[in-house]
């Protein structure tokens, strides 16, 4: 017993120690107090530690030559900078930006680590050949952007995630047989300032794209219409091309077409309802050859006709029936240099009651001289300019001898 005792005197100090510390715990100070904004975790982490959480380093790399901002920390600008080769790009980045330097050649070997690209811009170089498969890699490129540039073969082949291609301002004569096959994805593909003619476009070259949106022609050596465009498009450029005629039919498989760009042409006879699209709101056909005018569909908003060999606008032609519960639309109307001899018929105003501006410059005389109508821009203010006091009549008036500049009428080109 002598020896037991000492051995409960502990025992007993120690049970109390613990129960104390217990009873002194306050359970409400951590659970129910109002949280800390400043709180910041005991848990630090530091660099080549492993914690079994992903490590996220601030500083991710970037090329010596090019600028890598903190707060776009995915994006690598090298533009305007006088390189001759592409940089090393970490594999990190997502849009590289080389545009404005004096790189000639995309190897292989150019783009290697950088397998997370969402966007790349070489445009503005001297680039004449890219390696083959070189951007096929790119899971995950979304835009391509080569334009002006050498090059003189369509790049192939070209990943299917990508949604815009711009290959405007080269020397591209051909196009490989399937280029196109793979890119299903694409919504905009600009092929203007090229060598390209109608052997290039066959049938079926473009038929695949069932999401393409917008597709510019323009500054080509196109002598037809391009066959087989897909449904779905809705800007279509043809500018400064030597077509002659639009087969019949041609725009019934175009039902979604919003803007139609065929100035500087050699367009001479069209069918009546050749343009007779619901969706239409823009329609160029300036510097062309076309000797009268021909059917409004509804919806056409701007309408140009400037350059032509028009003597009489027939706006029952344009217009056959009044309908004022479907008014047209159009609202601004471009003829000058054609060879009018008088501003249009007035029954124009009430076809199209919502135009608001007409624009007859120059004409054409039979011995090639310019002679200016009395009339040169008619204006009509908005109804909503009106104040309650005013006369109507003053603001419908023409306005006689205002001269108008070509610039001032020049049409919004859509961004691309």
């Amino acid at each position: 017993m002598g020896f037991l005792r000492p051995v409960y005197v502990l025992f007993l100090f120690f049970g109390v120690k613990v129960y104390c510390q217990y009873e002194i715990y306050q359970w409400d100070e951590d659970y129910d107090q109002e949280p800390n904004e400043d709180y910041e975790p005991e848990f630090q982490f530091r660099q080549n530690v492993e914690y079994g959480v992903p490590f996220y380093q601030p500083t991710l790399g970037c090329a010596r030559e090019c600028f890598c901002p903190t707060n776009f920390p995915s994006s690598m600008y090298c533009d305007n900078r006088k390189l001759k080769t592409i940089p090393n790009i970490p594999m990190h980045i997502q849009q590289v930006y080389l545009q404005f330097n004096e790189i000639d050649v995309v190897t292989s070997n150019s783009l290697i680590n950088a397998t997370h690209l969402k966007e790349i811009n070489l445009s503005h170089n001297k680039i004449q050949k890219v390696d083959y498969g070189v951007f096929a890699k790119f899971s995950n490129l979304l835009q391509l952007h080569l334009e002006h540039n050498n090059l003189e073969e369509f790049p192939f082949p070209l990943p299917k995630s990508l949604e815009r291609l711009l290959l405007g301002y080269n020397k591209i004569s051909t196009l490989p047989p399937n280029a196109m096959d793979g890119l299903v994805n694409l919504t905009m593909l600009d092929l203007c300032h090229n060598h390209l003619d109608d052997s290039t476009l066959r049938e079926k070259t473009l038929a695949n794209m069932e999401k393409l949106m917008q597709l510019n022609l323009c500054n080509n050596r196109l002598e037809s219409m391009p066959p087989g465009l897909p449904s779905s498009l809705m800007y279509l450029s043809l500018e400064n091309n030597s077509i002659s005629s639009i087969p019949d039919n041609y725009f019934d498989k175009l039902p979604k077409l919003h803007a139609l760009r065929m100035s500087h042409n050699k367009l001479e006879d069209i069918l009546y309802d050749t343009f007779n699209l619901s969706n239409l709101i823009e329609l160029n056909v300036g510097h062309n050859k076309l000797k009268q005018a021909f059917y409004i569909p509804r919806n056409l908003e701007h309408l140009y006709l400037e350059n032509n060999e028009i003597e009489n606008i027939n706006v029952t032609m344009m217009c056959p029936s009044v309908d004022p519960l479907y008014d047209h639309h159009l609202t601004y109307l471009r003829v000058d240099h054609n060879r009018l001899k008088e501003p249009i018929s007035s029954y124009i105003f009430s076809c199209f009651p919502h135009i608001h501006s007409i624009y007859y410059g120059e004409q054409r005389s039979i011995d090639g001289q310019m002679i200016e109508l009395k009339t040169q821009v008619f204006r009509r203010f908005q109804d909503d300019d009106y104040d309650d006091g005013d006369d109507h009549e003053d603001h419908d008036n023409t306005h006689e001898g205002q001269a108008g500049s070509e610039e001032h009428f020049d049409p919004h080109y859509y961004e691309i």
